[in-house]
């Protein structure tokens, strides 16, 4: 047995054990003089040299295949990171460098291990340059024409009162009257402006007369006057306008200058007027002309701008009436107007 062992053992090239010396005369007698015992069996725990063979290709086949798994999970690991629900910034890929393939031997190098690439750099998305928005200038607000300082005045008796502009003058005069005794309660104050002229006119105590036709109204501005009602406790109102007379329809026989038939509007220009009334005179369309007499405790009073009545028609056209509406005279005869009232 011994023998066959040192014979194997001296022809195994992978063997470990170091290789004793061999005694050639021993050896020889040993052969001839002991037992000569054959068989065809390998005692259990001998490994015949082809079964050594084949369990060393096996086992560095596994260390081959363990090597490439590694290898393997390196480089998956290397391309995939945590997962978030986050979408990943772009990267830049880099391609690997090639793996190398480890070697055939027993013992795997350790140098046969892949270090993983750096993480990726995220690029920076280039940013829009920001929209040139042209510079739009502001458009200017229109102001109201400035109001000069307020003087107030009232009559006599202390009933009515209203303000005008600082530098205004106010020229009082006697006004109508049907008796002495009604004398001094009958006033009318006539209102000039900074340069002297006539203005406006305002009157208190007045007995009631006047007359009135058929005309078609074209209200440009009112506004109720809160210092004023009349006797019936009607609302009085400030209003700007131009009334364009029409014929009233004649039956009766002709005569000169009053066609029995003619109607419509007539060949004069428009008359423009300025002042406070009752609502209910101030009413737009084919209406009475009525009148701006409003009935007080103290007797009738009334209130109006004055225009040249030399100046037909006031205005050259509608527009240039609606245009005065914005001038600084407009602002201060309307706000004298609406500050009338009486107590």
């Amino acid at each position: 047995m011994d023998q066959i062992k040192s014979q194997i053992s001296s022809i195994d090239p992978l063997a470990q054990e170091p290789e004793a010396e061999i005694n050639g005369e021993e050896a020889l007698a040993r052969m001839l003089t002991g037992p000569r015992v054959f068989s065809d069996t390998v005692p259990a725990g001998v490994i015949s040299l082809q079964d050594r063979r084949k369990r060393k290709v096996r086992i560095a086949g596994a260390l081959l295949l363990g090597a490439a798994a590694v290898t393997a999970g390196v480089l998956v690991a290397a391309n995939f990171g945590p997962v978030s629900s986050t979408p990943a910034p772009a990267v830049t890929v880099t391609t690997p460098e090639p793996t190398p393939t480890p070697s055939m031997s027993a013992t795997p190098s350790a140098s046969a291990s892949v270090t993983p690439s750096s993480a990726p750099t995220p690029v920076t998305p280039t940013q829009p340059a920001p929209a040139i928005v042209p510079t739009v200038a502001p458009t200017p607000t229109p102001t109201a024409p400035p109001v000069a300082a307020l003087q107030k005045f009232t009559f006599p008796d202390g009933h009515i009162s209203f303000n005008y502009p600082s530098g205004w003058t106010v020229r009082t005069e006697q006004g109508p009257y049907l008796s002495e005794e009604t004398k001094a309660a009958s006033q009318g104050a006539t209102i000039l402006d900074s340069a002297g002229d006539k203005v406006a006119f305002v009157s208190s105590g007045f007995y009631g007369d006047g007359t009135a036709g058929r005309v078609d109204r074209t209200v440009l501005d009112r506004a109720v006057v809160p210092g004023i009602r009349d006797m019936s406790d009607q609302q009085v109102e400030f209003g700007f306008f131009s009334n364009k007379i029409q014929f009233i329809p004649y039956d009766g026989p002709a005569y000169e200058g009053m066609p029995s038939a003619r109607s419509g509007p007539s060949d004069d220009p428009p008359i423009y007027a300025m002042d406070i009334r009752l609502s209910s005179e101030l009413e737009p369309g084919i209406t009475s002309s009525g009148t701006n007499l409003i009935r007080m405790p103290n007797g009738f009073m009334n209130a109006y701008v004055v225009f040249d009545p030399d100046k037909q028609p006031t205005f050259a056209t509608p527009e240039a009436a609606k245009a005065w509406m914005g001038s600084t005279q407009y602002s201060q005869l309307k706000a004298l107007l609406l500050s009338v009232s009486y107590k």
